[in-house]
């Protein structure tokens, strides 16, 4: 097909905006899925994704659309909405010449739409504005498209007005996605030149590859060679997907498709990379920014005889996800496992389950944490990661947190409620927007470590649900931060340890021994649970010793033969305890370490 006739083209939106539910449309309206076949959230191909109900991998589907008496083929990746998946928003971005902007018309414009329809406009993409739900009693077009004008600077004129789950208008919107968005811009002629933005991993075929080609040609039986790793492979299969794999025999300029090459090396593979003919000589396109994962945690097998199969499902979870990191570390309660790197709490949530479900693996995940920058005395500067990584106080001359900016758009008479709440969190407020009479973004400089836990559920009960927020990373900002030490006995546990700002120290330590108390079984003597920052003990709690009726043999006599039973058994626990061991079982640091109980 003539490239004249391509469009390439996205939906991005907040969450629940209807984006799946337009994409359906779309599917039914060009006969992608039969009537017969269709299911609602057809491009959500995950368990997690419907069970959710929310759209976590950018999906690509090819639709056939006459308009005008002349064919077209349309390429739509349907991406995600949640600021944790942004990621996966701009791969779409960048394998596209156009975006549907689309908001909700009795909910408007929010967090995750503003910052999308930004990413879309540094791409330089053309954006068609469109109003969903105006079937809904509740729906308010005019003054939603005044937010957008208002936040977007997007003209009433270009706006489009649907309703995904009736189906009226979606004929105009195919109609604006040809009229309005540019066809590609590469020849056939040129050297190939294909960005890899996707790849999944099959048992049979290796690593499969989705491609959108910027130029050139590809056919079966071509060598190819993946610019970053340098290797070369033989094409075996080609396509497009519509909306699932259907094999072809060649991909041209402008076209989005997969292919495979039985790349069995998931190393050699990189989301981001450029695929041309062996021996072009072509440039390496832009590819991606690399993400830098916000949120970490320990992920480990709970039987430590999975370690192996742990390592395998990460390394092919990560062709999916290039997002999430992971690296090996060892704990000495829970094993073997490895420290991962994701962009939020949803991203880490959806992962552990994915790798669950998917893979059947058995997950103990610890809680998580955020990077922190060290400044030492020699002048070098650590990033750690974990509170065990952290050096001795000596040795610190600057404890540096990371710092976030905040957009959070609430209703105009929540504003006090969340303004207390940014300050409950250390945060600093930069400035108010307003969208209308009735909603304000609010500008707040937080840190990240203070909103990754549940700022969100804090944001949605102070606002009543209306409120979102979407956040950039802007860097360190140093600050009066503590290492929390928990000791059972003595005995410092590293796996419990916490980094919190030191007004918040007494409160964390207290709240963790206390939690710990229940957990460890009683000793024949008693243990002390300890908090510590640095040589001083913040918090105490203490395990008693298991009771044993030692005067019950006593059935007469003096008083003084009971006290002399009493005494040895004093001395007897003394003993016990300068030579025993406290055993704390792995349930306890479950307890300690869950996430979900912050």
């Amino acid at each position: 097909m003539s490239k004249d006739h391509i469009r390439n083209f996205c939906i991005i939106a907040h969450v629940d905006h209807g984006k799946s539910t337009l994409a359906d449309r779309f599917l039914l309206r060009t006969g992608a899925i039969a009537e017969r076949d269709f299911q609602n959230q057809a491009l959500d191909t995950l368990d997690i994704e419907r069970e959710r109900g929310i759209t976590i991998k950018a999906v690509p589907v090819q639709l056939d659309f006459l308009y005008q008496g002349k064919h077209y083929q349309l390429h739509l990746i349907d991406t995600p909405g949640h600021v944790d998946f942004s990621y996966e928003v701009t791969r779409s971005l960048a394998a596209c010449e156009g975006a549907i902007l689309l908001v909700d018309a009795s909910q408007g414009v929010e967090a995750q739409t503003v910052a999308n329809a930004y990413h879309a406009i540094e791409k330089d993409l053309k954006i068609i504005p469109v109003l969903n739900k105006i079937d809904l009693a509740s729906s308010r077009p005019e003054e939603v498209m005044e937010e957008m004008e208002s936040a977007l600077g997007i003209d009433f004129a270009e706006c489009l007005q649907v309703s995904a789950k009736t189906g009226a208008g979606v004929d105009e919107v195919l109609a604006a996605v040809i009229e309005r968005i540019p066809p590609p811009s590469g020849s056939d002629d040129d050297p190939l030149q294909a960005l890899l933005f996707d790849s999944v991993y099959n048992d049979y075929r290796g690593v499969v590859l989705y491609v959108r080609l910027i130029s050139g040609m590809l056919r079966l039986g071509d060598e190819v060679q993946l610019l970053k790793s340098k290797q070369t492979y033989e094409v075996t299969e080609i396509g497009t997907f519509r909306p699932h794999m259907v094999k072809g025999k060649e991909l041209r300029a402008g076209e989005v498709g997969y292919l495979c090459a039985q790349i069995r090396s998931i190393h050699d593979v990189k989301v981001g990379d450029t695929i041309t003919h062996s021996g072009s000589g072509v440039k390496a396109l832009p590819g991606y920014v690399e993400p830098m994962p916000m949120v970490y945690c320990g992920l480990y097998p709970g039987d430590s005889q999975n370690y192996e199969d742990l390592r395998d499902a990460l390394d092919k979870f990560h062709l999916q996800d290039s997002s999430f990191t992971f690296e090996p570390e060892s704990s000495g309660a829970l094993g073997f496992g490895f420290r991962c790197g994701f962009l939020g709490m949803l991203h880490m949530s959806v992962v552990q389950e994915r790798l669950e479900k998917e893979y059947d693996i058995d997950l103990v995940q610890t809680a998580p944490n955020v990077t922190y920058q060290i400044l030492k005395t020699d002048g070098t500067i650590l990033l750690v990661r974990s509170p065990a990584d952290l050096p001795d106080a000596g040795f610190i001359q600057e404890f540096r947190e990371p710092m976030v900016d905040a957009s959070i758009l609430v209703p105009s008479e929540s504003i006090g409620n969340v303004m207390k709440l940014g300050g409950e969190r250390r945060g600093t407020f930069k400035s108010t927007e307003y969208l209308g009479p009735h909603r304000a973004i609010l500008h707040y400089r937080l840190p990240l470590s203070e909103i990754i836990f549940d700022f969100y559920d804090k944001l949605k009960s102070s606002t009543r649900g209306y409120g979102t927020i979407d956040y950039v990373f802007v860097g360190y900002h140093p600050d009066n931060l503590v290492k929390v030490d928990v000791m059972v006995a003595g005995t410092k546990l590293d796996a419990l340890s916490v980094i919190c700002h030191r007004s918040t120290s007494d409160k964390r330590g207290r709240a963790v021994i206390q939690k710990l108390r229940k957990e460890i079984p009683r000793h024949m003597f008693e243990v002390a649970l300890q908090a510590a920052v640095g040589a001083k003990i913040i918090a105490r709690e203490n395990i008693k010793a298991l009771a044993k009726n030692v005067t019950a043999k006593c059935y007469g006599g003096d008083v003084t033969r009971k006290r002399k039973l009493l005494e040895k058994q004093k001395e007897g626990k003394k003993r016990m305890k300068s030579i025993g061991n406290v055993t704390v079982p792995q349930e306890a640091f479950l307890a300690v370490l869950a996430s979900d109980e912050e």
